[in-house]
């Protein structure tokens, strides 16, 4: 295990300019691999024969013999016999034993089953501690039918669910077994004194390096509803490592308006055929001028089947594939909690000739808004649903999750025409088990924009007032810039995020505070709220301090022609606004007069905003050419990432940090396990390559 383990962590550069072994790694699961393991099982069985042959020649030879030999030779033998046995015993017990090489186990997709959340779920157990052993690994998957090398956890995919009461403790044990450093955000949750819980990879953590493990822990309260986790290092959440969080709380089901008897888990992603390193190399090079990667299928759960002969230069096997499925109740009705869990892709998700009620968006229950026979979903978001039987009910309906590919840049000549992906949603089946659907698509026509759902008539339950005025107002302007090399990279102002993989920003705070470095001192007094620039480098690092509670608005303009939907950790915010174009410039001032005024002396483009009880959630779209205002109370202590939730957005920058309660933060410590990461040896594997790598190079 040990030459193993180290043959795993020895990394080179190929042709691309990889920083990892992943395809020495990924080598070891082909064809060939597997003859060379049928082989070493075959010997294992020759084994087997030969020593039974053994024994059937002498059997006989030993009855025989023992006929002719005296009673005293008898004696002997079965005295011999006795004592070989028992040493062989005694040696068995104390001399270690060899182990040959770990065969990887076979990798494949989790049961449909596995996201059906209990039916028993107890929502008023007691609080308790609830514990996860995770390994990570690479294999050979074909969630589709075309094989392409994953990142697993226990050997298969998507991830577990997690599914807890709010206020019980996670633990979840994660033993790094992959060629390339990794980590794991818990997104949408809080992390209310956990900072270092956050698994943001160069903000509260270093990554987890090839061959070592790490535990995290942390509490759930305060929150609850639908949220997810995935790998923080680079772009690898697309290579496998993502699944469902679910927190239940005692009110669930008072807070949920219509009742329900099924509780299930639909995770939408859009699906690439190749490593997302080798994807982000080739999207970062010179004169790409942010072109994304357009993903080559789509998956639900994790699932779907290609037509393999459309596929001739892909490894492609459909046996064993099929469309999700849900078998659904004819008599009551079914939560269905969506989540999009890719890379790039927003979805309009629909179940053919069904209404349904929209029952919450990113954790936060809201009154129903019904009658709707269309989702849309951005990155990272996350709503529930609640479905009601249809009548007439012809027993078998499609379910269909379709990319919206007006926002892609190039076209994926792999991707299927309507970029859909489906589902089965079955009541009962009409006849052959195996019959499909012919339900009837909706007519209206489909969503030609790149934004957000239109949100405006959700209204959260329980009511919450957004506070009547900001403290501070940050303004920022999300672009994309040519620079050196003629790279395309992410702006937040002039700030294009590079993540410090070996020296974190908490641990760089925390060391500096109670190192009593100067400048860490003085910009803890001199900044009560703004950009700390006397610790952080604002052209790799945008960094907005505040001290105390304050109540923040981040205003984002957006000057690119693609839509970003900005995440914040640790928080939930209220959408205060959104529009196209500039916004009015009264925005910019954190004055509640200027937000609800009707004086005549305001700009005609003034925008009238409604504190009563606008929605809360984590992850808002900022569309095309467009701008949103967000407003949250800064009172969670620690350093949290605010960025694009595109994938290959944030790894070319298009990210900041927040630094709330500074004040508290300077009184920490981080724990000796989470800064004993940054110690290990390989933790820059797998991170995304840096822009000097094209120094010179002119995309020529």
């Amino acid at each position: 295990m040990d030459q193993e383990r180290d043959h795993r962590s020895r990394g080179r550069h190929d042709s691309l300019g990889l920083q990892d072994d992943e395809a020495e790694r990924f080598r070891l699961l082909t064809d060939e691999d597997q003859d060379h393991r049928s082989e070493t099982s075959s010997r294992f069985s020759d084994v087997e024969e030969l020593d039974w042959e053994h024994e059937g020649k002498n059997l006989p030879h030993t009855q025989s013999s023992s006929r002719r030999k005296s009673p005293w030779l008898r004696i002997v033998v079965v005295l011999l016999l006795v004592a070989w046995t028992l040493g062989f015993i005694i040696h068995s017990f104390l001399v270690p034993r060899r182990h040959e090489p770990e065969v990887p186990k076979t990798a494949q997709l989790r049961p449909e089953e596995d996201y059906i959340l209990d039916p028993g779920w107890d929502f008023y157990a007691d609080l308790t501690t609830r514990e996860y052993d995770w390994t990570i690994s690479e294999n050979l998957l074909n969630p589709d039918g075309v094989y392409r090398p994953m990142l697993l956890i226990n050997d298969m995919f998507p991830g577990p669910v997690i599914e807890c009461n709010e206020g019980d403790e996670i633990v979840v044990h994660v033993h790094n077994r992959a060629s390339n450093a990794t980590s794991i955000h818990w997104h949408g949750l809080y992390q209310n004194g956990t900072n270092w819980m956050d698994g943001t990879v160069g903000v509260t953590q270093c990554p987890i390096a090839p061959g070592q493990d790490f535990t995290y822990r942390f509490n759930v309260s305060g929150q609850s509803g639908t949220f997810w986790y995935h790998s923080h290092m680079s772009a690898q959440a697309s290579d496998g490592l993502v699944g469902p969080f679910i927190i239940h709380s005692k009110s669930e089901k008072e807070f949920q308006k219509i009742p329900y008897a099924d509780d299930r888990v639909v995770m939408v992603s859009d699906h690439y055929y190749n490593l997302s390193s080798e994807l982000l190399y080739h999207y970062l090079s010179p004169d790409r001028e942010n072109i994304e990667p357009v993903p080559s299928s789509a998956i639900i759960n994790g699932r779907n089947i290609r037509d393999c002969d459309t596929l001739p230069g892909r490894k492609c096997e459909t046996i064993n594939r099929r469309h999700a499925l849900f078998d659904l109740a004819s008599d009551s009705n079914t939560r269905l909690r969506i989540i999009n869990v890719g890379a790039f892709a927003s979805f309009q998700l629909q179940i053919d000739e069904h209404t349904f009620s929209v029952t919450e968006a990113d954790s936060t229950t809201v009154f129903p808004q019904s009658s709707l026979h269309r989702l849309t979903i951005t990155p990272a978001q996350r709503y529930s649903i609640v479905l009601s039987p249809p009548n007439p009910n012809s027993g078998l309906y499609w379910l269909r999750a379709r990319m919206i590919t007006h926002c892609f840049s190039e076209e994926n000549s792999e991707l299927v025409p309507g970029a859909e992906v489906r589902g089965i949603v079955r009541y009962w089946s009409p006849g052959e088990e195996n019959l499909l659907p012919t339900s009837r698509d909706w007519e209206d026509v489909i969503e030609l924009e790149c934004r957000d759902l239109n949100t405006t008539s959700l209204v959260p339950f329980p009511v919450i007032p957004a506070p009547e005025h900001a403290d501070d107002v940050l303004y920022l302007r999300a672009s994309f810039q040519i620079g050196d090399w003629r790279l395309a990279r992410g702006f937040l102002n002039e700030s294009s995020y590079r993540p410090n993989i070996t020296a974190p920003s908490l641990n760089r705070l925390v060391d500096g505070y109670n190192g009593k470095k100067e400048r860490y001192i003085d910009s803890l007094s001199a900044i009560t709220a703004g950009i700390n620039s006397a610790v952080f480098e604002q052209g790799r690092e945008l960094v907005y301090q505040t001290t105390g509670i304050r109540v923040i608005d981040i205003l984002v303009q957006n000057f690119d022609d693609g839509n970003h939907p900005f995440h914040l950790h640790g928080y939930t915010f209220w959408v205060l606004a959104t529009g196209h174009g500039y916004p009015p410039s009264h925005l910019l001032s954190p004055q509640p007069r200027d937000l609800n005024s009707d004086s005549e002396s305001q700009s005609k483009e003034t925008v009238k905003i409604d504190l009563s009880n606008p929605l809360r959630r984590d992850t808002v779209s900022v569309e095309a050419f467009g701008w949103t205002l967000i407003r949250f109370i800064a009172d969670n202590p620690g350093i949290w990432a605010f960025h694009c939730h595109v994938t290959w957005h944030s790894e070319a920058g298009l990210m900041m940090q927040f630094l709330t309660r500074a004040d508290e933060v300077a009184g920490w410590e981080v724990p000796g396990e989470v800064t004993e990461l940054c110690k290990a040896g390989g933790i820059e594997k797998g991170a995304g390559p840096e822009d000097g790598r094209w120094e010179g190079d002119f995309g020529e």
